[in-house]
């Protein structure tokens, strides 16, 4: 069963991944424009870009435990995941940066004083290194260190967890239930060792 399903996955180019993928911002940014996102459309889009990006690096994680316990190989698409997740949180950040602060010392204050912005252009400035180095000369270049380098994904996720749960007002169940996800993405990496005796 699960070798039709590879073979049916290795069939579906990666470009198809890309265009249905970024389908959303421009949908969403004429949405924006058209009174479709509701009475504070800018905020309503910064916030979409955001949470698409957190769910494309869930599901770039979930790729190497769906390969592990279910034996689904979608290493194929890995690469395109993790692009479309930097195009996301580069749409969400042009959106905060562009339409909603605007002003250049306002930019750099809230950086310094509001600590889930200071979270979130951390994680966005460890992401830059791995949407640079998403291609097959880095890949060859680097050997190892390459491997090393895209771990800072993990660090990435959890630091895009927290500026969503620090972001939101009050007690909600969304954000915790992304990190929580993230956490358990996170928790299936390890040798099965470890996971047994932690079980």
């Amino acid at each position: 069963m699960m070798n039709r399903i590879n073979a049916l996955l290795r069939r579906i180019p990666t470009w198809c991944i890309y265009l249905l993928g970024a389908l959303p911002a421009p949908w969403l940014f004429y949405q924006g424009l058209t009174g479709g996102l509701g009475v504070e459309p800018i905020k309503a889009l910064e916030h979409a870009y955001g949470e698409i990006a957190l769910q494309y690096l869930l599901a770039t994680l979930a790729i190497t435990p769906l390969r592990r316990f279910v034996g689904i190989n979608l290493l194929k698409f890995r690469r395109t995941l993790g692009l479309l997740t930097f195009f996301f949180v580069s749409c969400h950040l042009l959106v905060w940066l562009l339409l909603d602060v605007q002003l250049l010392g306002q930019i750099w204050a809230d950086i310094l004083k509001r600590p889930y912005i200071t979270i979130g252009m951390l994680a966005f400035i460890l992401m830059v290194p791995l949407a640079v180095t998403s291609n097959n000369w880095s890949i060859r270049s680097m050997g190892r260190r390459w491997k090393v380098l895209h771990r800072l994904t993990y660090l990435a996720a959890i630091l895009g967890c927290l500026h969503f749960i620090m972001l939101v007002k009050g007690f909600q169940l969304e954000p915790l239930t992304y990190l929580g996800i993230v956490v358990l993405l996170l928790l299936t990496r390890l040798p099965k060792a470890r996971l047994n005796a932690l079980s």
